[in-house]
């Protein structure tokens, strides 16, 4: 496993983590002694990040994680385990309307209870890096929720401090990151979803702020393992995001990139990781991962030689500007 470090701040990430919103639910059945397996055998092979949230089955992948951090605690194995979650907004629109206030969605007191929770599922007094569960930039004039996880830092109660990037709007970070309100952002860039690289992922770096990549095989759909035969169960997040004709539309682009590949020797799914990871400016990947077989693949793309810059740029061509799938379109 490779390793980076986390923007400018005292840790060095494994490039490949674990992201963990698949084993608290949303993505149709999964059993918990599955969950487990796939933590203990990420870590076993050299990941040292885990990403949840508050939202990631109401806590449940956060007590999964604790639960196996136990379990190594127990065993006596040691070295440092990075554990980011996330805090929602209190109840209201998702993301957060212009005409919200801050004040409302991430007061001082929402904030508090919120991490008081987040802490008594994770087992811990102190959160490696708390993350904001999305934003709107209306508040980037006056980040008041951001003065308050300061403080919360000053107090000891959080190392870092993060924001997960709304999905419609993710260039809203990039004044939060130059005021240095952020240690950290997780943001939303994979072979379709190339945005990011435009101006975001240059100001994190010159920031020294850490990026954090999740959704690098757009939900699935970069992995190759989809058929027009394909069907989620209603409550499966997929059934959404897939709705209507976006599945055909995906599976097509996704072809046309299998095409770019032959010959190069990646897989799909490994050249998704790699191109993510070719930008210096990533600190870490967080593939969801919810069994061995996917902790063990994923894995093991971090030692796979890096994509050749050439690939990289033929790449480029598949960006595509579909507006965001989230909101209904």
């Amino acid at each position: 496993m490779q390793s980076r470090p986390f923007g400018q701040h005292d840790f060095v990430t494994s490039e490949i983590g674990f992201g963990a919103w698949a084993i608290g639910g949303s993505w149709g059945a999964q059993a918990d002694p599955d969950s487990l397996a796939a933590l203990h055998r990420a870590l076993d092979l050299g990941v040292n990040f885990l990403d949840t949230a508050a939202g990631y089955g109401n806590g449940r992948s956060e007590k999964l994680i604790a639960q196996v951090l136990r379990e190594r605690a127990a065993a006596g194995q040691k070295g440092k385990i990075f554990v980011a979650t996330k805090t929602p907004p209190a109840p209201g629109a998702w993301p957060p309307s212009p005409y919200d206030r801050a004040e409302d969605r991430y007061s001082e007191t929402y904030l508090r209870e919120n991490l008081a929770e987040r802490c008594a599922h994770l087992g811990t007094d102190r959160l490696d890096l708390l993350q904001l569960h999305t934003w709107t930039r209306a508040w980037n004039r006056d980040p008041t929720p951001f003065k308050i996880l300061r403080e919360l830092q000053r107090e000891g109660r959080i190392g870092l401090i993060g924001l997960s990037t709304p999905e419609h709007d993710q260039n809203c970070v990039i004044d939060l990151m130059r005021g240095g309100w952020v240690d950290a952002v997780q943001v939303i860039y994979n072979l379709f979803e190339q945005e990011p690289a435009a101006e975001l992922l240059d100001v994190a770096q010159a920031c020294g702020v850490a990026i954090i990549v999740r959704v690098a095989f757009d939900e699935g759909a970069l992995t190759g393992k989809f058929t027009a035969a394909t069907k989620f169960a209603p409550d499966d997040f997929r059934a959404a995001y897939f709705s209507g004709d976006r599945l055909p539309r995906c599976i097509t682009r996704a072809n046309a990139i299998q095409h770019d590949l032959i010959g190069t020797g990646y897989t799909l799914p490994q050249a998704a990781l790699k191109w993510v990871l070719a930008h210096p400016a990533v600190s870490v990947v967080i593939p969801g991962i919810r069994n061995v077989a996917q902790a063990e693949a994923n894995c093991a793309v971090s030692d796979l030689p890096a994509m050749p810059e050439k690939l990289v740029h033929r790449l480029h061509r598949h960006n595509w500007r579909r507006g965001v799938w989230y909101g209904g379109k």
